[in-house]
């Protein structure tokens, strides 16, 4: 089912450019374009920011839309101010991505770009909304008062099989602000979040933190219902990422939710 916001825009814009991550509501956007009629290409940016599993979820959702899915790859990590990391490394992130996406597009004969953004994301002061908001992409989900919980409920009406995804924000998120990314730390973080999902867990993170001598610290964050699990497991978990390269393991008491 299509929501009828959609519905009204894909009428006025039937030739659209898509920013597709794999996430659910790009999916769901992908797939309502579609059903709407709309000419649409999906575009996946392939970069370091990314795991390996959300391009598996992107080419499986695309597939089974019988979508247009174009790839697009980029080295974010090439943009020293996307390395350095500061506060507002999003705003720079965005212009490198959807700047690659906006050139892509137009070359391809589109001239309107949208993205997944829906009516539950605060865009007030996010530095990444800042960026797209000043390239004039456009955001149907939240034009359309769209909020996250109505996604899922219309994405699985659609039976797409992304409609319970867990929102993962992107590999540079679990760096602090002010810490330098390189591509070493994103391997350690997708290698150390690939395997906690391998032992059945789920909707957690793996964040780093520095310590003297270049040395790296896991602080995970786990749901609540987990927790114990993760206990039941530490030893396993603790020497796997030493393996992986972190100096030690620590638990982060405030939990997911």
């Amino acid at each position: 089912m299509v929501h009828p916001g959609l519905k009204a825009f894909f009428e006025e814009c039937p030739e659209v450019a898509l920013a597709f991550s794999g996430g659910t509501d790009s999916s769901y956007l992908l797939s309502a374009a579609i059903e709407c009629g709309a000419r649409v290409r999906a575009y996946y940016v392939r970069a370091q920011f990314q795991p390996q599993f959300e391009f598996e979820d992107a080419k499986k959702l695309a597939e089974s839309l019988g979508a247009d899915m174009r790839v697009i790859e980029l080295d974010v990590l090439s943009d020293s101010r996307v390395a350095a990391n500061p506060p507002d490394r999003c705003y720079y992130c965005k212009q490198n991505i959807f700047g690659n996406i906006l050139k892509a597009a137009a070359g391809d004969g589109f001239s309107v770009v949208i993205d997944g953004t829906n009516a539950s994301d605060d865009a007030d002061d996010r530095p990444g909304m800042k960026a797209l908001r000043e390239m004039s992409v456009r955001s149907p989900l939240r034009e359309a008062g769209i909020t996250k919980a109505e996604v899922r409920r219309l994405s699985k009406e659609a039976g797409l099989f992304t409609w319970n995804k867990p929102a993962y924000a992107c590999l540079a998120t679990r760096i602090p602000a002010g810490e330098p990314i390189t591509a070493r730390k994103l391997a350690m973080t997708e290698e150390a979040e690939s395997f906690l999902f391998g032992l059945g867990f789920s909707d957690i993170r793996v964040r780093t933190l520095p310590a003297a001598g270049g040395k790296l610290f896991a602080r995970l964050q786990f749901p609540e219902a987990q927790t114990d699990a993760l206990l039941e497991k530490s030893s396993e978990v603790s020497a796997r990422l030493k393996e992986i390269g972190y100096a030690g393991t620590l638990l982060d008491l405030e939990v997911r939710r």
